[in-house]
């Protein structure tokens, strides 16, 4: 007796729900006298970077993890406003109240975006567009603030989907429209993709996905290494990942490639300030806690080194994650080479789970 042939997986429906410009839209809704004028979240001071910004600040170009002088370049008008984590936890708490009523399985990235497997429809709901358009009638009409939302067969294009029609804005891409809506895309906006790795696509001329689409798995193993397998699949508009509920991070951190080499101690400094309150934004942003502290130093010579420092109890707030970044620095100095990166991560991690372990690169 032949073998029943194997069913062919279930096809996945799932959205991602992606606040728009949550900090920032937060101070707006509860300062009306911020309405309309571009804000950022963050502080104003020489080491400050900004966490979010109003898309009336994002016209400027201001962007998160700018460091906050060169947005007030940008935007002489950017009104700074303290960040109030305490309030965005619990706006992001009344939202994941809103995705438990459509499905249990739902991923949180942050406080502000989330990934709902909505495959069962258990609320009779009739698609994953209706119910995509339920949770951000629900979220505006209890929060005030606006949500956008993408709706595929997977998570990759979930994502690229809920950025396309910011803000305030809905995409679904079924999946006879998967690979070409990837094909039509820049590399560099897909997930996982920074700065550093999009700059060496360009070198290679890899722009976009159909760009990425023709190279063979084993050229992009020569220059990828592990990641080929991921990037070999979106280009195909595949990707087998689970909504996963309970998904622990490893670490959360931020890193900087500096434009020329750094040996003077007092820069060193100044510029682990700066990476430490980026970092200390992603920490807050994930509701998380870690026990411990890693500092990264890529030389000239393109030479990279760790040194940790954990200790018995979470780390509680930034000056200690700063402190700790800063022993670790010192006994690294003096550095006559000089520095190309520095990056500082939390690990050893308590509280949310999120998605993304790689640091911020800025």
């Amino acid at each position: 007796m032949a073998a029943s042939p194997t069913p062919p997986p279930v096809q996945r429906k799932i959205i991602h729900v992606d606040m728009d410009a949550f900090y920032a839209s937060v101070e707006q809704r509860d300062d009306p006298t911020l309405k309309g004028r571009p804000v950022a979240v963050g502080g104003s001071r020489a080491r400050g970077v900004v966490a979010a910004a109003s898309y009336e600040a994002r016209t400027f170009g201001v962007h998160s993890a700018m460091p906050s002088v060169t947005a007030l370049r940008r935007c002489p008008d950017l009104v700074f406003v303290p960040p109030r984590f305490d309030v965005y936890r619990a706006v992001s708490d009344q939202i994941r109240a809103i995705f438990a009523y459509f499905t249990p399985l739902v991923e949180p990235l942050s406080l502000d975006e989330a990934y709902l497997d909505v495959t069962a429809d258990i609320r009779g709901v009739g698609s994953a567009q209706a119910i995509a358009e339920e949770i951000r009638a629900r979220i505006k009409a209890d929060t005030g603030l606006t949500a956008s939302a993408g709706v595929s067969y997977n998570k990759f294009i979930a994502k690229l989907a809920s950025d396309q029609n910011k803000p305030d804005g809905i995409c679904v891409i079924t999946p006879k429209r998967g690979a070409a809506f990837v094909a039509s895309l820049p590399v560099k906006r897909f997930h996982g993709v920074g700065p550093v790795t999009a700059k060496r696509m360009e070198q290679l001329g890899i722009l976009t996905g159909a760009d990425l689409l023709e190279r063979p798995l084993a050229f992009l193993q020569a220059h990828f290494g592990s990641y080929a397998d991921y990037l070999y699949g979106a280009a195909r508009g595949i990707d087998h990942r689970p909504v996963r509920v309970n998904r622990a991070a490893k670490s959360v951190g931020a890193e900087r490639t500096f434009e020329t080499n750094l040996s003077d101690p007092a820069a060193l400094r100044e510029a682990l300030h700066r990476v430490a309150d980026a970092a200390w934004v992603r920490i807050e942003r994930h509701d998380t806690r870690g026990r411990t502290v890693t500092l990264k130093l890529r030389h000239a010579d393109f030479r990279t080194i760790t040194r940790a420092r954990s200790s018995s109890g979470a780390v509680v707030d930034k000056a200690a994650f700063v402190a700790a970044g800063l022993d670790l620095l010192m006994a690294q100095l003096p550095v006559p080479q000089g520095v190309r990166l520095l990056g500082l991560t939390l690990s050893g991690l308590v509280g949310d789970d999120t998605d993304d372990a790689q640091p911020i690169l800025l």
